[in-house]
């Protein structure tokens, strides 16, 4: 065990995972619904067998995974298809709010739901022990900084012009980015859940020899075909209504390459995220381990913000509404970390 080493390769995973909607700025002539489910592939079909056979000792993934229990397979699918919904409107809070809003509210709720429900399901006594205590503690502050940056978000609104706010983000619309970001955020905990259901498949694997640091990447192949399941059914559905399924084949061929590049490029560093965070979650005490998802997602918000100042979404917003969000991410951050005390 070695916490310290713990959350530096989750913070690895939050680099990438905090960095994935970079690379959509350099795709051209395709519809939203279209460069999505594009990374959609790279982020849930191809990385997690691809990180699996690589890291799974050779010639033993296929023997976990068919000795894995059936329930755990489907029940970690199922709340993966629940998390698509999530993720699903996790792109579309960062579409209308930015990077560095939408992310640091969904991720937020879901860092609290993700945290707290699993510790409910496992008879976890939240409110007469210490570590309890402490968990409620984290979830309260990590509604206030959720509370505060929403605020931030409302001041941005009021301070700026119509020009400024698609200036900073193309499609920017408060209300709607708020309850899209709230839902995502509920939904995105599911992810955290089917690594709980998928704890047979992980003790299969470890039985296999895999190395502790790698034990949960043949779960994720379960979650996020899941996750892929719901994305491709709603993508597919807006390439038809939207007619933008002609997007795969009307752009030129070089347009073609660069937006499978890119596209591509934002599911591995999205992936990363689990990667890391399975590696990391295996370095930390039994005592911390159930808060390893929360400081995941501390981490996300914390660097997409950083993100969020690069790429000038909170230019021209005020003194008064950088210094509102500035508090409401350190409480946030605040909040995931107070489990440390543990």
């Amino acid at each position: 065990m070695n916490p310290v080493a713990g959350i530096l390769l989750i913070a690895l995973g939050s680099i990438g995972a905090a960095s994935f909607y970079v690379p959509f700025k350099k795709v051209r002539e395709w519809a939203w619904e279209s460069y999505w489910l594009s990374q959609g592939v790279a982020a849930w079909l191809i990385a997690p067998w691809l990180f699996a056979i690589i890291f799974v000792p050779h010639g033993q993934l296929m023997p976990i995974i068919n000795e894995s229990p059936s329930s755990a397979k489907l029940t970690a699918m199922f709340f993966g298809v629940l998390w698509g919904f999530g993720g699903l409107t996790f792109g579309l809070s960062l579409r209308y709010l930015g990077v560095a809003l939408g992310q640091s509210i969904a991720l937020g709720l879901c860092a609290a739901f993700g945290t707290l429900i699993p510790a409910i399901v496992a008879g976890s006594d939240l409110f007469s022990s210490r570590a309890g205590i402490l968990t409620l503690t984290g979830v309260a502050l990590t509604v206030a900084g959720i509370a505060v940056i929403g605020y931030a978000g409302a001041l941005k609104s009021s301070n700026m012009t119509e020009e400024e706010k698609r200036a900073a983000v193309k499609e920017f619309a408060l209300r709607k980015g708020l309850f899209i970001a709230v839902f995502a955020g509920i939904m995105s905990a599911c992810f955290n859940f089917g690594y709980e259901a998928g704890k047979p498949i992980e003790n299969i694997a470890l039985a296999h020899g895999t190395n502790p640091l790698f034990q949960k990447n043949p779960t994720l192949i379960f979650i996020l075909l899941g996750g892929f399941i719901t994305n491709f059914a709603y993508c597919g559905f807006l390439n038809i209504k939207n007619r933008t399924y002609r997007d795969y084949i009307s752009v030129s061929g070089a347009t073609l390459v660069n937006n499978l590049l890119f596209t591509f490029l934002a599911g591995f560093l999205w992936f990363l995220q689990f990667h890391f965070f399975g590696m990391g979650s295996s370095k930390l005490p039994a005592g911390m381990a159930i808060f390893g998802w929360s400081i995941l997602m501390a981490l996300n918000i914390a660097i997409s913000n950083i993100w969020g100042i690069i790429l000038n979404e909170w230019k021209g917003a005020g003194k008064k509404t950088i210094l509102v969000l500035v508090a409401g991410i350190i409480i946030l951050v605040l909040s995931t970390f107070v489990v440390k005390l543990n």
